[in-house]
């Protein structure tokens, strides 16, 4: 036997012996990384590819590095729905995450896929019953219904009654609507106007229109993040007085750079995920100082849930028995995760991950104020 030939077959065992060799772990995303919502995809892909890029430079999950595997899905619910199979039957990945939207998620849950191959969905950008409700599905922020019922109650305490809705005509809307219909009667406050605007445009000028001549005190923006940047931009060039409560899913970064400083100022908005400016917390600070270092143009304010989804995820295959689908999400309905200080639970079913509610508003020179 030569000399090389022992050597390669040294190399081998060593390899092998040491568990080098084993295969990466791939989990998948198929998300919006083109068309009217590509801006919330790239973020939440940009927040989970910065989580799991540092835990595989420290060695990976259990010696095997994670390979995040996407498809662009550009917002259409029957892609959302090819390319999930597609990527489930090809990559053959232990988990999904971060898929974009209402009624993506509620066609991907319709078709069954997630049940039949038992792999979750980590991160489910929607915070509307019917996903959180889903089978395989598990949401790392409260619902819609949770942030109006809050800001209704906030409203209330503060004396104001006269509200109206803009919402996306879709499942996200509809779930908007219902949860907004019922806070109101919960809390004593008026809805004076409900208006939509068609799903994945921003034609926003009917319900401009009828903002103004309704005259709310309060306009809840049941919107995505070009729309309701269209609809504030344009409410404000009409002089319009009402102040503008914008959902969790609007990117305020998005929202700042297109509109300004000064424009966006007194611009308010739920908060369902930690702020940047939370350094109290373990997890924030972490994502901070990844964040710094990283040179990624898509990391932006939204890109915070991308990151915490990776880390539940991470969090539950450290834990899971084995690197498999079943096993992982077994591992993720067995109880509390403590992404420190920041804990999800998806042992109830139905439930979102976390019922945490705040608001801010955007003040003076751009900052954020909670």
């Amino acid at each position: 036997m030569s000399t090389a030939w022992r050597a390669m077959l040294g190399a081998a065992a060593l390899w092998m012996g040491t568990g080098a060799a084993q295969a990466d772990v791939v989990i998948g995303q198929v998300a919006p990384f083109s068309g009217p919502q590509a801006v919330t995809g790239r973020a939440m892909n940009a927040g989970a590819r910065l989580y799991f890029d540092a835990v595989n430079a420290k060695g990976g999950v259990r010696g095997q590095r994670i390979q995040l595997v996407t498809r662009d899905d550009a917002q259409k619910p029957e892609e959302t729905v090819r390319l999930t199979n597609e990527l489930i039957a090809q990559a053959q990945p232990v988990a999904l995450i971060g898929s974009v939207g209402t009624a993506n998620l509620e066609a991907l849950a319709r078709d069954g896929v997630l049940v039949k191959q038992k792999v979750s969905m980590v991160g489910a950008v929607s915070g509307a019953a019917s996903v959180a409700q889903a089978d395989g599905m598990h949401v790392v922020k409260a619902s819609y219904h949770d942030e109006i019922g809050r800001l209704f109650d906030q409203l209330s305490g503060l004396g104001i009654q006269r509200v109206g809705v803009v919402y996306q005509d879709d499942g996200l809307g509809k779930d908007v609507v219902a949860g907004a219909e019922a806070a109101a009667k919960r809390y004593g406050v008026t809805l004076v106007a409900r208006s939509s605007y068609a799903r994945n445009t921003v034609a926003v000028e009917k319900a401009v229109a009828e903002m103004l001549k309704a005259g709310p005190q309060v306009i809840f923006l049941g919107a995505t993040t070009a729309a309701a940047v269209q609809f504030v931009k344009q409410y404000g060039e009409a002089n319009g007085p009402a102040t503008m409560y914008g959902m969790s899913i609007i990117d305020t970064d998005a929202l700042l750079k297109t509109l300004g400083r000064e424009r966006a100022r007194g611009y308010a908005f739920s908060v369902v995920l930690p702020l940047s400016g939370e350094t109290n917390r373990a997890v924030v600070r972490e994502y901070l100082q990844l964040r710094q270092a990283s040179k990624d143009p898509d990391l932006s304010a939204r890109s915070i849930e991308g990151y915490i989804a990776a880390k539940a995820l991470v969090k539950a295959m450290e834990r899971a028995t084995a690197m498999t689908a079943p096993a992982i999400t077994a591992a993720l309905e067995k109880g509390g995760l403590d992404l420190g200080g920041y804990t999800l639970d998806f042992s109830q079913p139905g439930r979102t991950g976390s019922r945490y509610v705040d608001f801010a508003m955007i003040g003076e020179g751009g900052k954020i104020v909670q």
